[in-house]
């Protein structure tokens, strides 16, 4: 009778083993999410014609047969129940000023995951003398973590270092269409300015490293919070990873690559 009674159980602790499973499994993948940032999470200019192309976000993005496999188009295979609530609240020409507000709307947005890369327009200003101060930057991030960490339940953040606008620099200097592209358009002349000096680029090259190390001391003050360990601002893209619309945004291949390096460190 015992033997019996122990075969009969084993169903049944089975099925509540496998229960117990499953849910905490999908438990840790988000229901929504929300992107915070600049021109690059709006994938301003990524190809075929300019302006803002949310869809090919690496955050965000949704759209079919581009290459890119956001961190929305992972985490729904992970978790359907996500569909349709990616809100993609970054605006092209945003400065870290702007982020407060944009958190703000992530908790309007009840969102359970957030994606944060902001930083270029900071730095990439008309002017050396344009670029924002350390500790102003540091104050506008801390407001916008602050303000994440006080919705309930905290969503999971994810905080991007920037990429290295010198490296933008380096790979594209002897483009003669860049060069003329970035001097007709203004782009980020604190650092592409044709007369700019070794020692002027590198005084903008010292100022991004030192607001990735804001956003790195920052994050670390929250529990929910992560950065990718300035995998971004390492990462060694080439020219192919630049938009040939404006020699400044990522490429299609550039937010695909973008969204991969970001991933491996957010999950």
């Amino acid at each position: 009778m015992r033997k019996v009674a122990r075969f009969l159980l084993l169903p049944l602790l089975f099925f509540f083993i496998v229960a117990g499973v499953q849910p905490a499994t999908a438990a840790r993948y988000p229901t929504s999410m929300a992107a915070l940032g600049d021109s690059i999470t709006q994938a301003t200019d990524v190809c075929c014609w300019y302006g803002n192309h949310p869809a090919q976000s690496w955050s965000t993005g949704n759209g079919r047969f581009d290459g890119i496999t956001s961190h929305y188009e992972r985490l729904l295979q992970l978790q359907p129940d996500i569909a349709g609530k990616n809100f993609n609240n970054s605006r092209s020409g945003a400065k870290a000023s702007d982020l407060p507000r944009q958190a703000q709307a992530a908790v309007s947005q009840g969102a359970e995951y957030v994606t944060i890369l902001i930083g270029a327009n900071d730095v990439c200003t008309s002017s050396i003398s344009g670029m924002t101060e350390v500790e102003t930057f540091r104050e506008h991030v801390n407001n916008a973590l602050q303000t994440l960490d006080q919705m309930r339940p905290r969503p999971q953040v994810f905080v991007s270092s920037i990429p290295n606008i010198y490296q933008l620099w380096s790979v594209l200097k002897d483009n003669e269409v860049a060069r003329l592209v970035w001097s007709a358009a203004q782009i980020c002349q604190s650092m592409l300015a044709s007369t700019n000096t070794p020692e002027m680029r590198q005084q903008v090259l010292d100022r991004e490293i030192a607001f990735n190390a804001v956003l790195e001391q920052t994050c670390a003050q929250y529990k929910s919070c992560r950065t990718d360990g300035g995998a971004v601002f390492g990462y060694a893209f080439n020219a192919s990873d630049v938009s040939r619309l404006d020699y400044f945004h990522p490429s299609l291949q550039g937010q695909a690559n973008l969204a991969e390096v970001t991933w491996k460190a957010a999950w």
